[in-house]
């Protein structure tokens, strides 16, 4: 990031929060030590605490000053002295000093700027102001309830609804956190540099066939999706910024122009994530999945399941789009996998105020037992375009000036999470993602009069997971882990992808090699599945499938040597509208 970025990203964050703060009470000033030394200390209280640790403080000579039910527990005024002793009392799990936050000084970066012309940055610095105590429960006094002119805009998203631009205020653009996007591919259009912003690893796609078509999202999803991440163009009236602007998306293409893939792609793309996740500099720690099959067999057989939970315990949060069948269905799968987030789409109505808020019609809920955990802006939202792409070409009313699109989806809610993610692991490192997952689930804000199903911790919010990330932790989540001994037909559920009138299904892969769950579950569980360029069994190069000979794979005893891969398709799936009558894609909905 070179100081003309910095200094202008910074300055708009700067004059966004500084007006936010003036108007917050949850961000209380540290307190100084007086003249009987008392400290301002965040208390995180144990589940199902009583008023013990509130008495305690007035024993000690304390005073309470406000109430945290986000992380449960208060801010308190103490002696530095009894803090030992608050502590020690049985029903509290944490005391920590209330140290004030500081903005980074953009002198002090110490990189090469190879975005441009080098440019005097500024130094930027913020103190708490005092809120209004009179409200200490207020949810939204700390930003501007009017109506933005485009409420799907991401200035809109970043700065009104989820408060990205306070990480960013304070330093943290998602710099040195690569995103692993597991979709479509991405182009390099205007927005996302290659080399730069983006990177590429494996086309694992039919297309990756045709060397003009390698890497190329000839869809538009997966572009689509980029830019929400971690796009960037533009200064002034003119700029564009996703929720991480300065992370790395890192594209695995396994989509064609339909939108279609198979199961085993997914899992071969997730596998390859986990295995390469630190190889030549890669810093994979978020794995975005805006896909969901029909697939209804239990998490703890399912090999798509299983795939995500190995990613998720070697440190990669997986985020993953809830479906978008209506708030009476189920979560998709791997959404419906306990360990992943799983994001649902909320309307936010153009204020930063969550009254007004509804979740998505179209957004799955789940069910009580397995429900979404967040909820994040999902209705036309304006991304990057891909020019003459699928999406495109098809959806010409969604098309928003010459570099813009909107979309609507589960898919663009779960990528605003991965880029609040990658915000909150730049700022923590070692963040892990169990903690991530806590974080926003405990730091989101509840829509009213809506179910806790369709929403989990409710919509997420960066200005309060910035201000609590120093005073909570979260246990690691002791669900029972997938076995992946189940079948690779049930993942697929009913999107079963066909050619010339064949269908791919039963126990095969794309190669139409038999599906071993339990060598499978091995391998990955050893993080082995990826040998070279093997991938269970089959000879896959690490760019594209260019060593593979077709001639002799068949699905269903028909060879197909030299074929086109132009026709495959989904079986039975056509597009209706403005989105795909149940497709696997969990946002291809343009409007």
């Amino acid at each position: 990031m070179n100081a003309t970025d910095r200094s202008n990203l910074s300055r708009l964050a700067m004059a966004i929060l500084t007006a936010a703060l003036a108007m917050s009470v949850l961000f209380l000033p540290p307190t100084a030590a007086s003249s009987d030394e008392t400290e301002r200390f965040i208390v995180q209280e144990a589940l199902g605490a009583g008023q013990g640790p509130e008495l305690l403080v007035d024993e000690l000579g304390g005073e309470v000053v406000a109430q945290l039910e986000v992380i449960g527990g208060f801010v308190a005024d103490v002696p530095a002295s009894a803090a030992t002793l608050l502590a020690q009392h049985p029903e509290i799990a944490a005391v920590t000093p209330d140290a004030e936050l500081r903005l980074l000084d953009w002198d002090d970066a110490d990189e090469e700027d190879d975005w441009g012309d080098d440019d005097e940055g500024d130094s930027y610095y913020s103190e708490y102001i005092d809120g209004d105590e009179d409200d200490p429960d207020a949810d939204d006094n700390y930003a501007s309830d009017e109506k933005d002119d485009y409420s799907g805009s991401m200035s809109y998203v970043t700065e009104t609804i989820t408060n990205a631009d306070y990480f960013w205020a304070y330093g943290y653009h998602g710099e040195g956190v690569d995103v692993a996007l597991i979709d479509s591919g991405v182009s390099p259009v205007e927005g996302m540099f290659a080399g730069k912003n983006l990177i590429y690893g494996p086309d694992l796609s039919f297309e990756s066939q045709d060397p003009t078509l390698t890497h190329v999202d000839t869809n538009g999803h997966g572009t689509h999706m980029a830019g929400i991440i971690a796009g960037r163009k533009g200064y002034g009236a003119e700029q564009f910024y996703g929720m991480a602007p300065f992370a790395r998306i890192v594209s695995l293409k396994v989509a064609t122009r339909e939108g279609v893939t198979d199961v085993s792609q997914v899992i071969a793309a997730i596998n390859w994530v986990v295995e390469h996740r630190n190889t030549d500099g890669l810093n994979i720690r978020v794995l975005n999945l805006s896909f969901g099959t029909d697939g209804v067999q239990d998490y703890l057989l399912d090999p798509l399941a299983f795939a995500v939970e190995q990613a998720w315990n070697e440190g990669i949060v997986v985020v993953v789009a809830a479906g978008n069948d209506g708030n009476g269905s189920e979560l998709r799968n791997p959404a419906y996998d306990p360990f992943v987030i799983a994001v649902g789409s909320a309307e936010t109505n153009g204020t930063h105020t969550v009254n007004d808020d509804t979740v998505s019609t179209f957004s799955n809920c789940g069910t009580e037992e397995r429900h979404v955990d967040v909820v994040a802006p999902g209705r036309s939202i304006v991304s990057l375009r891909n020019p003459d792409s699928f999406a495109d070409k098809h959806h010409p009313e969604a098309v928003v000036g010459a570099d813009y699109m909107l979309g609507s989806g589960t898919s663009q809610a779960a990528a605003v999470v991965s880029g609040a993610a990658a915000l909150i692991i730049d700022r923590n490192p070692s963040a892990t993602p169990d903690y991530v997952k806590g974080l926003l689930m405990g730091t989101a804000r509840l829509i009213p009069n809506t179910k806790s199903v369709c929403q989990g911790g409710g919509l997420i919010d960066l200005a309060y997971a910035l201000k609590y990330s120093n005073y909570v932790s979260y246990p690691a989540q002791s669900h029972e882990p997938s076995q992946g001994l189940g079948s690779l037909q049930a993942a697929r559920g009913s999107f079963n992808i066909a050619h010339d009138g064949k269908t791919l299904s039963g126990e095969q892969d794309i190669f139409g090699s038999a599906w071993n769950a339990e060598e499978y579950a091995k391998l990955t569980a050893n993080g082995v599945s990826w040998s070279g360029g093997d991938w269970n069994g089959v000879s896959w190069s690490g760019v594209s499938w260019s060593g593979v000979s077709w001639s002799g794979v068949s699905w269903s005893g028909v060879s197909w040597s030299g074929v086109s891969w132009s026709g495959v398709s989904w079986s039975g799936v056509t597009w209706s509208g403005l989105s795909w009558s149940s497709s696997v894609w969990s946002g291809v909905s343009w409007d």
